[in-house]
């Protein structure tokens, strides 16, 4: 399991997220909060290219003010819809644009994980596919005045009120939510 595998590591997840961090704990990792800060502007229009980029370059640049014992774990969310890539909403604007586009549709959420330990670099990603119920306009503005759209890839949290708007999910709920568990457990036990 993976607090036994991390048991005598120190890790650092180079991220802000909360939601990250939640995970984590619910994991059993108590783990040093680092964010990266990295340009994460969308470059190339393939989200499994993208969110593994974004992520390694997150451990690379934690890597960077650490030593090498540390296991470092990074990790970048976005959601995809009608090949486009939704990130987080500029402004309240743009996250009614981005609720509407999901309203009575479905999108793929990708997330990248990077892992550095040593001198090893991996990563991975993982892609689950959420569906979502009509929304109508009202839904839409009280949901934005929750603020909870606003600092999140496609503009809603599955792990909030924003869980009232899904009406289906295939794939893993935790990617969803920003840190998939199980990709994680997989890519531990090839690097350690």
């Amino acid at each position: 399991m993976i607090h036994n595998l991390l048991k005598d590591k120190q890790v650092i997840l180079a991220s802000a997220s909360p939601r990250r961090k939640e995970i984590f704990n619910l994991i059993g990792i108590n783990a040093l909060q680092m964010p990266a800060y990295i340009d994460e502007d969308v470059i190339n229009n393939n989200p499994r290219k993208l969110v593994k980029l974004h992520a390694k370059n997150k451990a690379i640049e934690i890597r960077k003010k650490v030593q090498s014992e540390y296991v470092i774990v990074a990790a970048d969310t976005i959601v995809y819809h009608n090949n486009e890539v939704l990130g987080k909403p500029r402004n309240v604007y743009q996250a009614a644009e981005f609720l509407t586009r999901l309203s009575n549709s479905y999108h793929y959420v990708y997330t990248g994980v990077a892992i550095a330990y040593k001198h090893q670099l991996i990563s991975d990603f993982e892609k689950t596919r959420v569906e979502f119920k009509p929304l109508t306009a009202q839904e839409i503005e009280e949901y934005i005045k929750t603020k909870e759209p606003l600092d999140k890839a496609g503009a809603y949290g599955i792990q909030g009120f924003g869980c009232q708007f899904i009406k289906r999910l295939s794939g893993c709920y935790f990617n969803v939510m920003g840190f998939p568990v199980q990709l994680f457990y997989e890519m531990l036990k090839k690097i350690l």
